[in-house]
């Protein structure tokens, strides 16, 4: 696999760093800077609803169309779901962002202290939902077909570790999707290094749907429970709408279900939904700042110091995406053109980090790959890495944070300030840092994130 040139470690400090510095505060690490090459082009950005130039405007729109489209009982709606359309859940300013919609997970410890997934009754307590941490809130039935079945899920007292997890941004992910393994393990290791292991970023290997064996890292989801788009447009396609598909045909529960299996298969043009939900993502232009608010001498200030307190090194500022052909997703996929060698500008590491917000869950593997993923020997997984994720989130990316109103991957912090503050663990110098700034500097940090 083709990948960009290793991170190298930042050389330089600001002058804002040496202030913090003659304050007696621990010294910051440089921000993490991957090397942009000088092949690069910068990816395009926007709110325009129109393509990245991976496929033409048209085909665009329709492939949006599908993503907004409202699915019905006839479609294979539920048994159990969320949404009904994916834009539910994706649609701040436009089809594809964040909302302010927020899914539940459950779960609770065994009696070896480790993490259990939640078992869920329903059905007047002759059904048990297992396998899964999310717990739907919507459900098909009691319907005129079925007037006496009661399956609605409820969190049960047993289920104690409870949390929510806001909806994420999914503009911009077919350049994340095109960034090199390597890429992000060099930046986990610079993490370490800089910061003599205070910061320590978990790369995770995980599933690929679509090339059964095969792993890649992890980068959506809020714990990097997918690398591929298409695996992660099976994922919500099953478990936030009930829909099943070819790669994910198993519904959570058959009561009330009349659907045949899997809910959706191709049509006339040789695609499905989940075909469509993933050319829409990669086409997606990456979410554009507020030009006119990163000019002013705040924000430029606040830039300064959201570097000089270490802010950028997990919410790295400049990601590269792999060239053009490069093989990705274990020989499912190839970079386009239009996605290959682009710099584009996420404010993210995509990265599993504890700071101190974790929700104490750990992905439950049958919800996420399907009943038999057990059965399958995947390259380079470990259940081990996996259970060490529990109390560890993915780094949000702060491209577009201006345009949600609720913050952290609970959307619990509702000011800029609310949410820096509240960064602990491996956060804890940085937040700190800030903490030591004055007013004037602090709302300068305030007024460049608010130009993102």
């Amino acid at each position: 696999m083709t990948a960009p040139a290793p991170v190298r470690r930042a050389l330089w400090l600001t002058s804002a760093a040496v202030g913090l510095a003659a304050c007696r505060m621990s010294a910051p690490p440089p921000p993490i800077q991957v090397p942009v090459p000088s092949s690069a082009a910068e990816a395009p950005t926007g709110f325009d609803n129109r393509s990245n130039g991976t496929v033409d405007d048209s085909t665009h729109q329709a492939d949006q169309d599908v993503f907004d489209e409202v699915e019905e009982l006839a479609d294979g709606l539920g048994p159990l779901y969320n949404a009904q359309a994916c834009r539910e859940c994706h649609q701040n300013p436009t089809s594809g962002a964040a909302s302010q919609i927020t899914e539940l997970r459950v779960g609770h410890l065994g009696p070896d202290g480790q993490f259990r997934n939640a078992d869920i009754p329903i059905a007047r307590g002759t059904v048990t939902i297992s396998g899964r941490t999310l717990v739907n809130d919507r459900a098909i039935c009691p319907n005129a077909a079925f007037p006496d079945s009661e399956i609605q899920e409820r969190v049960p007292d047993t289920e104690t570790i409870r949390t929510l997890r806001a909806s994420l941004n999914l503009l911009g992910d077919g350049l994340v999707e095109a960034v090199a393994d390597e890429t992000l393990i060099e930046i986990a290791r610079a993490q370490r290094r800089t910061t003599r292991g205070t910061i320590r970023g978990q790369a995770l290997y995980v599933p690929i749907l679509e090339a059964p064996g095969q792993t890649r890292i992890g980068r959506f989801g809020w714990k990097d429970q997918h690398a591929s788009l298409l695996s992660f447009s099976a994922d919500a396609y099953l478990n936030e709408m009930g829909i099943t598909s070819r790669l994910l045909p198993d519904e959570v529960t058959t009561l009330c279900n009349t659907a045949s299996e899997p809910n959706n298969t191709t049509d006339s043009s040789g695609l499905a939904d989940i075909d469509r939900f993933t050319r829409f993502m990669r086409a997606t232009k990456a979410p554009a700042r507020d030009a006119l608010l990163a000019a002013t001498p705040a924000a430029r200030r606040g830039s300064e110091l959201f570097d000089a307190i270490g802010c950028a090194t997990c919410h790295v500022r400049t990601l590269v995406t792999a060239a053009a052909g490069t093989v990705i997703n274990g020989g499912a996929d190839t970079i386009p053109p239009a996605l290959g060698e682009k710099a584009f500008h996420p404010f993210g590491d995509y990265l599993l980090h504890n700071v101190g917000t974790g929700d104490g869950i750990v992905m439950a593997m049958p919800e996420h790959y399907g009943p038999a993923v057990y059965k399958i020997v995947w390259r380079e997984f470990s259940i081990d890495s996996v259970g060490r994720t529990r109390n560890k989130v993915r780094t949000a990316p702060l491209w577009g944070v201006r345009l949600r109103p609720r913050l952290m991957h609970d959307g619990a912090s509702l000011t800029l300030r609310d949410a820096i503050v509240r960064h602990r663990g491996e956060a804890s110098d940085v937040s700190n840092r800030f903490g030591k700034l004055n007013q004037s500097d602090q709302q300068a940090i305030i007024e460049f994130l608010t130009s993102l």
